[in-house]
């Protein structure tokens, strides 16, 4: 118990004694790829007064167990230790002379492996301070080993249309694990697997799957492998073997009577190429003058009606068989193709009905405002009234349902000389009785055109006794009882109406 009790103390006093790794300088993480080369730097700073270095020893560290690497003792001189034998060593000559100089003890590792990942703690014994030590981790990567094939070196295409692998991607053994892509036009979908090893490492796996048809042959199918920052990139173009796809070509819809040199193609796409092609006429037998070569009909001579048919192609490669149909018909006349107008895109159908039907619109306005203007104009000078109630007729030989026009002073009696029947030029006469009639016979009908003022009941009976009419212009005239006066001084009658 004792003797536990002061190993203890002696551990303590050695942690204690090695907790200050000022002295030893030394990086906190160290990485590189297997099968390459790492230094792990070791620097010891002396103190003033400098110390004495009795031995530096680097150790491995690895789930708390620790394993000698390499010892350096200035008495002793260097020793490397199994299995770092043969890959380990000190940077530095001087440490290997008789006598060393062991301030700077950075080591290298060569042909670094997975298993050289772990801990390292480079330890100075020195005196009188003591144990002074420090430790770096090293990170060891494996770059991955990436591969890309086609399942099978045949991609057959059936009618079945099943889904089948046809490429897969691996990146193996790396780390850490590397991720995959697919780039491609196919519309296919990709399956991942990963696999973790023993020695540490992933192997990941993907695997593309498609439906083989005619339209993924020689389509590309590229993966993408991302590792860390780097990129690998793999490629395959796909070869998918699948029947005849068949049309014959040559017919027009133009074969008409006399029509010469005329022929029928039978095309295949296929993969592999078509080795065979078989001609036949449904519900009959080729017309004597055809002469077939390879894939083409030839017919000798002018066309007859004897042309006339179903014609059937069968092309066949070592997938399968595939049949194509013509319908030929004959014609007594060549079908001469009619000029068709250019048909109006819709967007410009529909902006220039658009456009038509806002100008249509526009003149409809302009026209509904004439009407409307020519209405009120014509409302406001036509009147509307009952002619047979009453007319105020003044000299200029209009009839106005309105005012009195203002007249000025002018005589109480006027004679109008008959010096002529268009333009009547009152007279003042000297005489109070009125106005003085001519010698020539009276005609009251022409005379009621000719005079200048009046007014008339048109019920009153016409008889003029006597040529000569006198007027009175009062200052204010009475207003009849069946009258009203209107705001604008004229006077119009109780009968009076308007539409």
């Amino acid at each position: 118990m004792a003797m536990c009790v002061g190993m203890w103390i002696l551990l303590l006093a050695l942690h204690v004694q090695g907790g200050d790794g000022q002295m030893v300088q030394m990086d906190s993480s160290k990485s590189g790829f297997v099968g390459s080369q790492v230094e792990l730097r070791c620097i010891f700073s002396n103190s003033n007064p400098p110390v004495k270095i009795s031995q530096v020893t680097w150790q491995k560290l690895l789930n708390g167990t620790k394993q000698n690497v390499a010892i350096a003792n200035p008495a002793l001189g260097v020793s490397v230790l199994s299995p770092f034998k043969e890959r380990v060593s000190f940077k530095q000559a001087a440490v290997r002379h008789r006598t060393p100089s062991l301030e700077d003890t950075t080591i290298v590792f060569s042909n670094l492996q997975l298993s050289d990942e772990a801990a390292y703690i480079c330890e100075y014994t020195t005196f009188p301070a003591g144990n002074r030590e420090n430790m770096v981790n090293l990170t060891v990567f494996a770059r991955p080993m990436t591969r890309m094939t086609l399942t099978t070196p045949t991609i057959v295409a059936r009618a079945q249309k099943r889904k089948m692998t046809v490429a897969t991607c691996v990146s193996a053994n790396g780390k850490p694990p590397s991720v995959i892509k697919w780039d491609t036009r196919l519309k296919g979908e990709a399956t991942f697997q990963e696999t973790r090893n023993q020695n540490g490492t992933v192997t990941v796996r993907s695997n593309y799957v498609v439906v083989p048809s005619r339209e993924t042959h020689k389509q590309k199918l590229t993966c993408i492998v991302s590792y860390r920052n780097e990129k690998i990139t793999d490629s395959v173009v796909l070869n998918v073997q699948y029947e005849p796809d068949v049309k014959i070509e040559g017919f027009d819809g133009n074969w008409y009577l006399n029509r010469p040199n005329v022929q029928l193609t039978c095309r295949a796409d296929a993969n592999p190429p078509v080795t065979i092609y078989q001609w036949k006429l449904l519900n009959g037998s080729l017309p004597s003058n055809v002469e077939i070569k390879n894939n083409t009909l030839f017919f000798k001579g002018p066309v007859t009606y004897d042309l006339a048919g179903t014609y059937v192609c069968d092309a066949t490669n070592g997938i399968g068989t595939r049949t194509g149909i013509v319908d030929v018909n004959i014609t007594d006349f060549p079908n001469v193709p009619t000029t068709q107008t250019q048909e109006i895109p819709q967007e410009q159908h529909n902006a220039g009905a658009a456009i038509g039907g806002a100008v249509g619109g526009v003149a409809l306005l302009g026209v509904a405002a004439i009407l409307l203007f020519i209405f009120l104009r014509r409302r406001q000078r036509t009147f509307k009234g009952d002619y047979s109630t009453k007319k105020h007729v003044f000299g200029n030989g209009y009839s106005k349902a309105g005012g009195l026009p203002a007249h000025p002073p002018i005589p109480k009696n006027l004679q109008y000389p008959d010096d002529s029947d268009d333009e009547k030029k009152p007279a003042q006469i000297g005489g109070t009785g009125g106005f003085e009639a001519s010698d020539r016979d009276f005609d009251g009908e022409q005379e009621d055109l000719k005079r200048p003022y009046f007014t008339v009941d048109e019920g009153e009976s016409r008889d003029y006794d006597e040529r000569t009419l006198a007027f009175q212009y009062d200052p204010e005239p009475e207003i009849a009882d069946d009258m009203i006066s209107q705001t604008d001084g004229s006077v119009i009658s109780k009968k009076e109406w308007y539409v």
